[in-house]
């Protein structure tokens, strides 16, 4: 089954950025010559994708405008023989992006759920702009290779070993012993989101990538806001879990980076640069 749809779910407010991101979101903080943003689309073009839903909120419109065709700009640049900045423009002219707008911050399953009428493909990536991997793979690519190896059969996402001190930060996976026939590939059996580390199932946090049967849309309505009234796509996937749908984690290899703090963003940007 070929992945060809992704939810970039940006509509946060990048509160510990402020007051920088008052007047820019903070996907379009730069790492290197692109932008943060770029970085999760470009994952998305290696991974085959084509086909991309920005999930914005009121005032982040450049995040999408960005990556929209200047025919004034690469006129000019034509004109002025900027032959490699041309090129470097056109390279999304044959990805097709979409915007929809998330009005009230009420969770990441809510941000997916604005999304649900654009969706036409069985299976969908979601990346989270938080999260970039670096190394010799993309998280996306991993995921997408381990989502091949299940015949694409029920969801994947993206795990990490992590400290167990910090399990309370992330949720957490509990795994089956079941042999997969791939080590990074791994048959999850339950999930507990931030756990204390003492009640932790295990050590491999979830990170930022997923790939979501469409059916995953169906349940996160069903899903009860009971966390601050906010809908998780981890409780969506539980429930599923719960009815027989398998669940896979796949343990990414690379250095993952979180870009959600300034401290993360610093390191990333000496990474990038």
């Amino acid at each position: 089954m070929k992945l060809t749809q992704a939810i970039l779910p940006v509509a946060g407010l990048g509160t510990r950025f402020l007051p920088w991101t008052k007047s820019v979101p903070k996907e379009l903080l730069p790492l290197g010559n692109e932008p943060i943003i770029a970085h999760i689309v470009d994952e998305c073009m290696d991974a085959g994708i084509t086909d991309i839903c920005f999930v914005i909120s009121k005032g982040k419109e450049s995040i999408p405008q960005y990556f929209y065709e200047d025919p004034a700009l690469e006129a000019e640049l034509a004109r002025r023989g900027k032959s490699h900045l041309l090129e470097a423009l056109k390279r999304y002219k044959n990805v097709n992006f979409h915007t929809v707008y998330q009005d009230e911050q009420l969770g990441d399953g809510h941000a997916i759920l604005q999304a649900k009428d654009w969706v036409k493909s069985d299976a969908i990536a979601v990346l989270f702009g938080d999260d970039l991997f670096h190394g010799a793979e993309s998280g996306l690519v991993q995921l997408r290779n381990a989502y091949e190896h299940t015949n694409g059969n029920g969801a994947v996402i993206a795990l990490e070993n992590i400290p167990r001190e910090l399990t309370k930060k992330y949720g957490i996976a509990e795994i089956s012993d079941e042999d997969t026939g791939s080590p990074a590939l791994k048959k999850i059996i339950s999930m507990v989101e931030k756990p204390e580390p003492e009640n932790a199932p295990s050590t491999l946090g979830i990170v930022g990538r997923y790939i979501i049967p469409r059916s995953t849309f169906d349940v996160l309505p069903k899903v009860e806001s009971g966390h601050s009234g906010e809908i998780r796509l981890i409780d969506a996937l539980i429930m599923q879990l719960k009815t027989g749908m398998p669940v896979y984690g796949c343990e990414c290899t690379g250095k993952r980076i979180d870009t959600g703090t300034p401290e993360g963003y610093k390191d990333a940007f000496k990474l990038f640069s």
